[in-house]
């Protein structure tokens, strides 16, 4: 079995000069190209983007599925994922909850993932073969496994629906927590139920680039994953993941 060991260094270096970009030149990228609806889009999300591309296409020839740009070309069952800045509005905002998120998709399963926490110089990466890590330390997913005494992970997505039926359903489901929490980054609070700070994250109508490296780190930790594909389109997904014990 390939041990992506090669890949998850480029994922990984890759992410680096992004980060360095997102914190160094926040000053000329934060400036907002769009704002409509719920979703937000910057002048950062696409100079990420592009750097993160052009590293991964210079070293690499898996195409890439990206956020801003889609996908460049006939992607096949084997190609990356790019998220370059997860949690736009919080970075807008000097919340300093967002990251980036890389993960290789191959042969229809996800084999790695690399979370740049780059507020915290803080970096998540998983491959299918290895225990998850936080900074080069092993991380695993909590123990916890009793609903009532977990936390939960969510949010909304920009792109999601909201009506009455939702806002029931989730109050319901809300109740059954010990604590809910909303950070506004799906790949953070995937890298934070890998690491065992929560417990699960689910999340209606999210998209692949937004959780692909999470689910690689939270099943390398010992955790699991599912997810189901919306009719309309293929990457946008219903997920629930969690530490393997609830």
């Amino acid at each position: 079995m390939h041990d992506f060991s090669d890949e998850l260094i480029l994922a990984k270096n890759a992410s680096i000069v992004a980060s360095e970009i997102l914190v160094n030149q926040k000053e000329n990228f934060n400036e907002v190209l769009s704002d409509e609806g719920r979703d937000i889009k910057l002048k950062a999300d696409l100079a990420s983007e592009s750097a993160i591309k052009d590293y991964l296409k210079s070293k690499s020839g898996f195409p890439i599925l990206a956020e801003e740009s889609g996908a460049d070309q006939d992607i096949g069952n084997s190609f990356w994922i790019v998220d370059p800045l997860d949690g736009t509005s919080n970075y807008s905002r000097d919340f300093p909850i967002c990251c980036i998120s890389i993960a290789l998709m191959h042969e229809d399963e996800i084999v790695l993932g690399v979370i740049n926490d780059f507020n915290r110089n803080d970096i998540y990466e998983s491959t299918i073969n290895s225990v998850s890590k936080l900074n080069g330390k092993d991380i695993s997913v909590s123990s916890i496994t009793d609903i009532s005494k977990a936390t939960l992970t969510t949010g909304f997505p920009a792109k999601g629906r909201f009506d009455k039926d939702f806002i029931e359903e989730f109050t319901e489901d809300s109740l059954k927590w010990k604590k809910v929490r909303m950070i506004g980054s799906a790949a953070m609070s995937c890298a934070y139920v890998a690491s065992g700070q929560f417990d699960q994250y689910q999340e209606k109508g999210i998209f692949l680039w937004d959780v692909a490296a999470g689910l690689s780190l939270i099943k390398s930790a010992g955790g699991s994953f599912s997810y189901n594909s919306h009719s309309d389109n293929k990457f946008k997904l219903d997920v629930i993941a969690n530490n393997g014990s609830l």
